[in-house]
């Protein structure tokens, strides 16, 4: 048995599950509304205030979506309550961020300036000009965004410079040596 596909997931006060035909799930939150749909093989049952996932047999690939959907769910359920977080830091000097209006203005060495427009869903706040902060409830496509800004220009292994997680550690290089004479 699945350790993650058995557990439940707790549905908190005022979140709202509906699961239609063929498993397509909506939950309703205070943050938002996500739907999705799962694999129709899973069994999905609400008892009270938790959802259920069951599988049909022992067979391989339901033993691998029985756990991908469990935390599917439990992952829609906590984006609509809490939501989703990335941060992001610019390092260099002369890099910075700034938002105009619902654009994502980047100077990272560049010619030119970067702009990344917002998308439907993800919100994106710069409290100081060395931090990017995007937001969702939806933690696919937040993690999708932070990696889309992120590959603007990744962080070099010899002075780190470049747009990294708050989280990652960049693994730096030694530099040349002088010349041997």
């Amino acid at each position: 048995m699945s350790r993650i596909g058995k557990m439940p997931v707790a549905i908190p006060a005022g979140v709202e599950v509906t699961v239609a035909d063929g498993n397509l799930v909506t939950v309703k939150g205070p943050k938002g509304t996500l739907t999705q749909q799962l694999q129709p093989s899973m069994t999905i049952k609400q008892e009270g205030a938790e959802l259920l996932v069951s599988r049909p047999d022992d067979g391989k690939e339901n033993r691998a979506l029985h756990g991908l959907t469990r935390a599917l769910l439990h992952n829609m359920v906590v984006g609509v309550t809490d939501g989703y977080k990335k941060t992001l830091e610019v390092n260099g000097v002369g890099y910075r961020a700034a938002k105009e209006g619902n654009k994502l203005v980047l100077n990272i060495g560049y010619s030119h300036t970067v702009e990344v427009p917002e998308i439907d869903g993800i919100t994106i706040e710069v409290p100081q000009p060395n931090q990017i902060v995007v937001s969702g409830c939806d933690k696919q496509k937040v993690g999708q965004f932070a990696a889309e800004i992120r590959e603007k220009r990744p962080p070099e292994p010899y002075k780190g410079k470049g747009i990294k997680y708050a989280d990652e550690v960049i693994r730096r290089k030694v530099g040349k040596t002088g010349a041997k004479k």
